[in-house]
């Protein structure tokens, strides 16, 4: 399911985002992407020669982190009879604890992004399905691109077309001539600038293309012979927007929802929406789960909240279960989505994630925290029965 698979991306994500993160000693971080093609055998090869160019490493404690690392990469790789359909990343090395220590780390699994060579960089979760925006009108031409949960704007031309006017006698032919070859040059330059945004390395770098407008120069520009023909080749859909700029812009990605309908910025927009549609309430701040333990019975009970409010939400615990606050110890800790992203499917739920980039995306964070669901069934809080019946 789509749904499933953006949160794969997220879980990866999360992962680059530590390591980003980590910090270590010297070179004793040892990351090594192995692109798809390759095979196993060839990466032995090479870890086998790096191990013996670090036996040249003249500090002794890098020395024998890198020897660690790489030795412990090897034995992960044993592990593998042939590589991801995607390629393989693998991280290891020392880092820094929270108690400043250090602890070995080592981190494997599958690009979502085919891995083409070798790479020393965290970016490798960019979707690669971009869709190239060409908003064109008589006052100028906004090009954009949607890729992902984000909308940029790429580049914008404004222009200064002449007005048709009633002006008869001879002057009419020259003045329509020159009216003429105006709009064919701002045909041109939006032609020669759609070239030089999505073509790159001879090659189209979106999987589509729409054009918009409040007039017939979008219809115009896709039929001309100056618009390249690979670009034409990609044009999914053409819409009549009632702007243009930004404005015609965002409406161009309402109206083309029937030709994206799997990109995660559009996804984000309708969950946010059917959210706002179910429910109106503030849900609170950024929410950790907290599993608190008794250090006299070992009782275990489950705490949802944020930071902010872990200290009263505990002694609330604590005085219902008759204990002190004292007594309650965190036995574990971890951000409540991160939770939800491993649990979800024992309980028969979806997930759907959301960032801040839409304006619906930007309401549901400030307004409700940032979490929030939706039930199968309506549930109604009011009891016709007195509250001493259920106690």
């Amino acid at each position: 399911m789509e749904s499933e698979k953006i949160i794969e991306i997220w879980k990866m994500k999360r992962i680059i985002q530590n390591l980003d993160s980590a910090t270590g000693s010297g070179t004793s971080l040892v990351s090594l992407l192995i692109p798809r093609g390759n095979h196993i055998v060839q990466t032995s090869h090479l870890l086998t020669a790096e191990l013996g160019a670090a036996s040249n490493i003249k500090s002794r404690i890098t020395r024998q982190a890198v020897i660690s690392a790489l030795t412990s990469i090897q034995q992960r790789l044993k592990l593998y009879s042939k590589l991801p359909a995607n390629g393989l990343a693998i991280f290891c090395g020392k880092v820094e604890t929270e108690a400043g220590g250090l602890r070995q780390m080592l981190v494997d699994f599958e690009s979502f992004k085919p891995l083409e060579k070798f790479l020393y960089r965290s970016r490798l979760l960019e979707e690669t399905s971009k869709f190239g925006f060409i908003v064109m009108d008589g006052h100028g031409c906004l090009f954009g691109a949607l890729a992902g949960d984000s909308r940029d704007i790429l580049h914008k031309l404004t222009v200064d077309l002449p007005k048709k006017h009633g002006r008869g006698g001879q002057s009419a032919s020259r003045f329509s001539r020159l009216r003429e070859e105006k709009r064919h040059n701002y045909v041109r330059k939006v032609a020669e600038l759609s070239a030089q945004l999505f073509i790159t390395d001879e090659k189209v770098n979106c999987a589509g293309i729409i054009l918009a407008g409040s007039a017939e120069f979008k219809t115009e520009l896709g039929q001309s012979n100056l618009f390249d023909s690979r670009l034409q080749e990609k044009i999914i859909k053409t819409v009549d927007v009632s702007y243009g700029g930004e404005n015609g812009f965002n409406q161009a990605i309402e109206l083309s929802q029937d030709v994206l309908a799997n990109v995660p910025f559009l996804k984000e927009k309708k969950t946010v929406q059917e959210y706002f549609d179910h429910i109106a309430r503030d849900s609170g701040l950024q929410m950790n789960r907290y599993l608190l333990r008794d250090a006299s019975t070992l009782l275990e009970v489950v705490l949802n909240t944020s930071a902010e409010s872990f200290e009263k939400d505990r002694d609330r615990v604590a005085a219902e279960m008759g204990q002190e606050a004292a007594h309650l110890e965190v036995a574990a800790q971890s951000p409540l989505v991160e939770w939800f992203s491993e649990r979800y499917r024992d309980f028969g739920a979806s997930l759907e994630f959301v960032s801040n980039k839409t304006p619906e995306g930007s309401q549901f964070v400030r307004g409700f925290g940032g979490i929030g669901g939706i039930l199968r069934f309506n549930v109604s809080f009011s009891y016709s029965e007195s509250e001493d019946e259920f106690e």
